[in-house]
Parts: structure tokens; sequence; C-alpha cells
């Protein structure tokens, strides 16, 4: 099942809208696009040991402080997991990271940690798995979509560089 098949089958309100390929926040910016809701960017990180995934989602525009996030987390040695765990865990390639990939984490193997400032934006702005489109997802919808993939959201201030 396709990820809007899946949000169609769930009755998810969402609006998509296709773009060109882009693998960073600052490729999405060039496309200037009006798109309503916050803009979003996705870290999928490990623990040393690669035991622990977190999908750190937070505004796009920002950088994280990895030593910080990881001791607030109680974490050692946090950092990018590789692109075939992010495949294996999330079902996603780099560039097309995002939290929607949590709907491909049926073991629920990633905690998946989201900035307050998004949590508490109307809407956000998502990948469907793919980097040539967004989706905008209104808050409640966002929260449906965590609900029924059975991932509980860690929202906190995410340290940032």
């Amino acid at each position: 099942m396709t990820l809007e098949e899946f949000l169609v089958l769930h009755g998810f309100v969402f609006e998509r809208y296709e773009h060109r390929a882009v693998m960073t926040v600052a490729e999405s910016e060039s496309l200037a696009l009006d798109l309503p809701g916050a803009k979003t960017k996705n870290l999928f990180l490990r623990d040393k040991k690669g035991s622990k995934y977190f999908l750190v989602t937070i505004p796009g525009a920002l950088s994280v402080n990895l030593k910080q996030l990881g001791a607030l987390l109680g974490v050692v040695g946090l950092s990018f997991a590789s692109p075939e765990r992010l495949l294996t865990h999330l079902g996603v390639t780099p560039g097309s990271v995002t939290m929607l990939g949590l709907v491909n984490d049926t073991a629920h193997n990633v905690q998946f940690v989201i900035d307050q400032a998004l949590w508490d934006a109307p809407a956000v702005q998502a990948h469907p798995l793919i980097n040539t489109a967004t989706m905008i997802l209104p808050h409640g919808e966002l929260e449906r979509f965590l609900t029924v993939t059975g991932h509980v959201p860690m929202v906190i201030s995410v340290p940032l560089t």
C-alpha cells in the first residue's frame, strides 16, 4: 500500500503539491513555492551502538546541536544513521527523509522527536516518502497520523546550533 492509499484509507485530510526533486531545505527554498504550513527538516539519527534510532523534525531553517540533543535524549554518540538503516527503518532514501516515513516503522524501532515550535504550528509540510512532492498536514491530522502508526511523539525544544 502506498502512503497516499494509507492516508485515504484512514480518512486523512491533506494537500499534495508536486515539484522538481529537492535534496535539501536550501534546494526547496529555491522552488519559491508559497505553500501553507511550517517547513520541516528531518534528521534520522542513531546512538553510538546503533541500537536506538530517532527521527528528529525541526523547523526547516535551523540546525541541531547533536551533542546537546544526545544528552537530552540520554544517548551517547548521537550521529546520523546510514542510508541503509534509513531505508530499513523508514523506507526512504537520503533527500526524502520525512515524518511520514513513520508509516513504514511498523516495528516501532524509531523514536519520533519533534521541536515544540513545529508541534505548535497549525500545519506542517512533509515529503510523501519522495522528494518530488510536498504534503501539507494540519496539526490534528499529524497527531492522528502518529496515533494510527503507533508513534508517541517526544515534543521538546530541540537544542540548536
